[in-house]
């Protein structure tokens, strides 16, 4: 009897464990950028994280989308290489605070907002080191 119970203890102390492990993997696997500073945007910052084998962006709550015609997401690598992605503002209401990074893209040192219309950067923010 008791040594069921023991066996049972340590079966439930290792799931205990194994889940904080995969815990605190996922939150040191998020990097949070510098505040964006521009012309237009300043303010709110950019997370990385992955999820599902996927590398995701995502802007901070307090990050305000620029009242500009076409604001789009822009990302520069480390070796200054520009992807200009999705556009921020969608239809009415509607915005893309998170994107997915195409696989193309091999790193993140900084996160522009571009307005594609004007061709103009409205701001960004880098990371204290490349993420990818």
């Amino acid at each position: 009897m008791q040594l069921r119970f023991h066996v049972t203890r340590l079966l439930h102390l290792g799931v205990i464990a194994s889940f904080l492990a995969t815990a605190a993997f996922a939150v040191g696997d998020m990097q949070t950028s510098s505040a964006f500073s521009g012309a237009k945007v300043n303010g709110g910052t950019v997370t990385h994280m992955r999820e599902g084998g996927k590398s995701i962006l995502r802007v901070s709550d307090d990050f305000q989308i620029p009242n500009t015609p076409d604001p789009h997401w822009q990302i520069v690598d480390s070796k200054g290489e520009i992807y200009r992605l999705q556009a921020l503002k969608l239809k009415e209401g509607l915005s893309n605070r998170q994107i997915t990074l195409p696989k193309h893209v091999r790193d993140v040192a900084k996160v522009q907002i571009w307005c594609a219309f004007a061709e103009t950067l409205l701001g960004e923010a880098s990371f204290s080191m490349p993420v990818k």
